[in-house]
């Protein structure tokens, strides 16, 4: 009898554990995420970067650009941004955007235009 008690108390401690640390852990990553768009917002100002490589795919709502160094990065947008009507897959471009682009998180900011590079 008193192994089950014992048995008992230590599951609900362990629980009680999970519980509390899962929740400090999803606070603080809730609290991270709003300072970090309250930053932006106090800005005000965007930094226009560029990227060039060759496109090896356009679509609708998206296009993808391979640098020198065969990262590939993908671009999406909501309005097709200017120039993409003249390139196609193949070309050497450079991309004018702002925000911040990563080989695996998804594309963040605005695509501004799209030359081909010389």
């Amino acid at each position: 009898m008193k192994k089950k008690i014992i048995m008992i108390v230590a599951c609900v401690m362990c629980c009680a554990g999970l519980f509390g640390g899962c929740g400090q852990s999803g606070m603080k990553q809730d609290n991270t995420a709003i300072s970090n768009s309250e930053e932006g917002k106090q800005e005000g100002t965007t930094e226009e970067k560029e990227v060039t490589g060759t496109i090896d795919e356009i679509k609708d709502f998206m296009f993808v650009v391979t640098d020198e160094n065969d990262t590939p990065y993908s671009f999406t947008f909501e309005e097709k941004p200017e120039g993409l009507e003249n390139v196609s897959n193949g070309d050497t471009v450079t991309v004018r955007y702002t925000g911040t682009i990563s080989e695996v998180d998804p594309f963040e900011g605005e695509v501004i235009s799209v030359e081909k590079a010389q």
